[in-house]
Formats: structure tokens, sequence, C-alpha cells
């Protein structure tokens, strides 16, 4: 599972998680668990919504999070306490 924060044209950008990176190829990008970058329910998807479809033209672009297991072999600049 890949986790990826889709920047949307006129909304503030969500994280989904996804079974495969879509490839340029896709005609939509399919994410389940759609929420805020704090992890928070979005606003102004209906309460239970599990599973997201944007079509590529309402994404501006998209970023591939690291997963936990990245995150030990990619240390960050700065101290955690």
């Amino acid at each position: 599972m890949v986790t990826l924060l889709l920047h949307i044209n006129g909304a503030e950008p969500i994280k989904v998680d996804v079974d495969d990176i879509p490839s340029p190829n896709d005609q939509i990008v399919v994410g389940k668990n759609p929420r805020d970058k704090a992890e928070r329910e979005v606003t102004w998807l209906e309460e239970g919504v599990s599973t997201v479809i944007f079509p590529w033209w309402r994404i501006t672009f998209l970023e591939v999070l690291p997963s936990e297991e990245d995150g030990e072999d990619f240390p960050l600049p700065f101290r955690i306490d």
C-alpha cells in the first residue's frame, strides 16, 4: 500500500492510500481512506466515504509519501525528541 498526497484543483490536498502508484496512462486515480494532511476526515466529503475517484485533469500534482519502513532508511534532517 502506497500513500499519496493529492493536490486537487480548488481544494486542499488530501492523503489517500493506493495499491500501486498511478501510471501516466491511467485516466483516474482511485484512493482509499481519504483524509487531510493532519489525518482528520475531509470536510467536503460525506461522512463514511472510504474510496474516492479523481480524474487526472482535477489533480495538479501528487506526492508519494514515504512508508514507515522508508522512514527508517532515510532519517529526517532534524531531531525528533
